[in-house]
């Protein structure tokens, strides 16, 4: 595979100049890190050669409307609900799995809505995040070490040299997957599965806290009695003026995948895999080929941004991938966890500021703050999360900064692999109901109560203001 080395590997041909013309495949001439070892560049080309010709699985004007939302929620106009599985599997591409993952984050904007007085930007990690950086290109059990996981993209969980043998035609079914998962988003939504109306169909039978079904069905109570009085003096229904309620995200991070999405429309280029790709933080370096391929985009592009990013490297990024400074093109994803966050967001949020970028701030309080458990499995603490979050809001209102968004890892199942929440879960619980085979999600009703908190938080910094 050209210019596609290990996770580690460079290019040759790493330092093109900033002002050479961008193509979508421009990318090949740079640093790839990340990418997976294919034994047959021939079978890779021809998968590649076929997603090609794929109808696309969203629109150019779909992405145009989420990248006008994302620049009100920069403004403080809206607010971005980005959530959804680490990892999403094949086998899970399932109709009550994809139901559940809709239906908490449908909750959690309501819940939003209702606190926030704000409209709600609902982005899924689905339908396209088959794909997952890893730390080591290699893992062991005992004496035997074989290529890592590295998502349902490229190979298989399961240890054995068979499965975890990267395969090209992997990403025709993830292909597959991905247009199936949002076939039946979008069935969902027109069927009105998302009407406001009727929020008694986002059932609560995963939320065991008292507390917390009282409040939420306050909310439902309140947002119907006012969609009824609204509706007695409009002649319009609310439920005709939003139909599209759902966009899709994924790390873009398999280039080749990527690369065969993107389809020129007259305004430029779009990638047509997702609504909105991210950067991750291991392959959003300057001169990377990952920052290479995005900068050539019609998308809303976001970046993850950790505790050791530059706050000189960030503005020559922003420089490259959004040198007319348009409004909703970028969204800075910062993840730096609880204890690290005070120490390092405030002066990226003046360096940022200070260059005149209209970035998008948004707040991933999960993957800064992962731990291990004595016996081995990754684990997050919700009082970590929260906290992170909750001191994002107070460091962006102190540097007169806009905090307008969340990213989480969630899911709509039971699970149990973040400890902490109204349930309570302790690390010898986490063996219960732990599925994730690589990082760990707040379940429905971890989710939900995160939702509450960030209201909570919002309504506690309003009356202070006032």
């Amino acid at each position: 595979m050209q210019n596609t080395p290990s996770s580690d590997g460079i290019s040759a041909n790493a330092s093109p100049s900033t002002h050479e013309t961008w193509t979508p495949s421009s990318w090949k001439s740079r640093e790839a890190r990340q990418q997976p070892l294919f034994e047959n560049d021939a079978e890779l080309a021809r998968v590649v050669e076929q997603l090609a010709v794929m109808p696309p699985l969203v629109t150019p004007w779909e992405v145009n409307r989420l990248r006008g939302h994302l620049a009100e929620a920069s403004q403080g106009k809206r607010f971005l609900l980005q959530g959804g599985d680490c990892a999403e599997r094949f086998d899970e591409c399932r109709s009550d799995i994809i139901a559940n993952r809709l239906k908490v984050l449908l909750q959690m904007s309501l819940v939003l809505i209702y606190g926030l007085r704000l409209p709600v930007i609902r982005v899924g990690r689905f339908a396209g995040q088959y794909a997952k950086p890893r730390s080591a290109d290699f893992e062991g059990e005992g004496e035997e070490r074989l290529p890592s996981y590295r998502g349902d993209m490229i190979n298989a969980p399961e240890f054995s040299r068979a499965a975890r043998q990267p395969s090209p035609t992997r990403m025709l079914t993830a292909y597959e997957r991905s247009a199936l998962t949002l076939n039946y988003v979008r069935a969902l939504g027109e069927g009105g599965f998302a009407d406001l109306h009727h929020p008694e169909q986002w059932d609560l039978d995963f939320v065991t806290s008292e507390q917390l079904r009282d409040e939420y069905q306050s909310i439902v109570n309140a947002i119907l009695d006012a969609l009824r009085f609204t509706e007695a003096v409009s002649p319009t229904p609310i439920s005709n003026t939003d139909r599209v309620s759902f966009f899709s995200s994924h790390e873009a991070l398999i280039l080749p995948y990527e690369e065969a999405f993107t389809r020129m429309s007259r305004d430029g280029a779009y990638n047509l895999s997702t609504h909105f790709p991210w950067i991750g933080k291991r392959t959003g370096m300057l001169e990377s080929a990952h920052i290479e391929y995005v900068r050539g985009l019609r998308n809303p592009i976001g970046l993850k941004v950790g505790t050791d990013s530059d706050a000189r490297d960030l503005r020559a990024i922003l420089d490259r991938v959004d040198p007319a400074r348009e409004p909703g093109r970028v969204t800075l994803i910062t993840r730096m966890g609880a204890h690290a966050i005070e120490d390092t967001l405030p002066r990226l949020i003046e360096s940022i500021s200070s260059s005149g970028h209209p970035v998008l701030w948004t707040c991933d309080p999960m993957h800064g703050n992962t731990e291990v458990t004595d016996d081995g499995l990754k684990t997050r603490r919700f009082e970590n999360i929260q906290s992170e979050l909750e001191q994002a809001f107070d460091i962006h209102h102190a540097c007169g900064s806009i905090l307008g968004g969340v990213h989480l890892e969630l899911t709509g199942e039971n699970v149990t692999e973040c400890t902490g929440g109204a349930r309570g879960l302790e690390a010898k619980d986490l063996h219960t109901a732990y599925q994730s085979e690589v990082d760990p999600r707040l379940n429905a009703e971890q989710a939900l109560e995160m939702a509450f908190s960030i209201v909570q938080k919002c309504r506690t910094m309003r009356s202070t203001i006032a």
